[in-house]
């Protein structure tokens, strides 16, 4: 009897220790091991990690050049077009805007809008006078600089909304691969043991684990982002609008005085 409940308890504690052994074989590297160790499996599943990996960097890229570009305008909008609100003199006002760096958009719409309204002045007498009032040419002017400036913030935003959309399946697909790989081998050992089961599902789960790794920033950049757009887009509108009554009537709404 005691010798039974010996061989027992040295049966029970090997199978603990040969779990153990399997559970620890659910790591990356064993991943990589089992990748390295079928053709088929090395193909389909490096394809996916490398795919994953472009995508986890395309979208931390993106991510850090849009928030640093978003800050900078951001902090310089207000300072921008109060400057030239508060330039007495208009000639003064466009000279501040032209010293403005090639990335900053509200210099770059008031700008455009200027040229617009001087070339219509230069051109009056013309068929392009007859064709547009100053007010419709300056109206066009703006309305072409604000898509621009609106396209340039645009920037990365396809690929963040890609990524977060389809990286969790590509890292399903590596799962479901990995796991159809793991049927088949456990069918043609015929063990289903976990020492035989929990390697290759382990690594099946790796590939998921990834998949969401790299979608869930890429989901948080793009709303934030996106939020951000929205509030530049609207100061976008209300510069344009003011710009087109200062340019198209000499004032703007509510100044009386006529000065520019």
């Amino acid at each position: 009897m005691l010798q039974d409940i010996l061989l027992t308890a040295a049966a029970a504690a090997g199978g603990a220790a040969n779990n153990a052994e399997a559970l620890n074989q659910m790591g990356f590297s064993h991943l990589i091991k089992a990748m390295v160790a079928d053709p088929v499996e090395f193909l389909v599943s490096w394809a996916v990690f490398l795919m994953l990996v472009t995508m986890s960097f395309g979208s931390w890229w993106y991510t850090i050049v849009n928030a640093i570009k978003n800050t900078v305008i951001s902090k310089r909008a207000d300072t921008v077009v109060r400057t030239f609100w508060e330039t007495p003199n208009a000639q003064d006002a466009i000279r501040f805007m032209e010293e403005q760096p090639a990335n900053e958009p509200f210099s770059k719409i008031a700008l455009d809008c200027a040229q617009a309204a001087a070339h219509h002045q230069r051109h009056e007498g013309s068929r392009l006078v007859d064709a547009l009032n100053r007010s419709e040419f300056i109206d066009r002017a703006l309305r072409q600089a604000v898509t621009r400036e609106s396209a340039r913030l645009e920037n990365g935003m396809t690929w963040l909304a890609t990524v977060g959309a389809t990286a969790p399946f590509v890292g399903l697909l590596g799962t479901v691969w990995g796991i159809y790989g793991a049927l088949i081998r456990i069918g043609a050992t015929g063990q289903a043991s976990i020492d035989a089961v929990a390697g290759p599902v382990g690594e099946a789960l790796i590939m998921t684990a990834l998949g969401l790794f790299v979608a869930i920033p890429a989901v948080l950049a793009y709303n934030a982002f996106n939020r951000s757009n929205r509030n530049t887009y609207a100061k976008f509108d209300t510069f344009a609008h003011d710009l087109h009554d200062f340019f198209a009537t000499g004032s703007r709404v509510g100044d009386t005085s006529g000065k520019r």
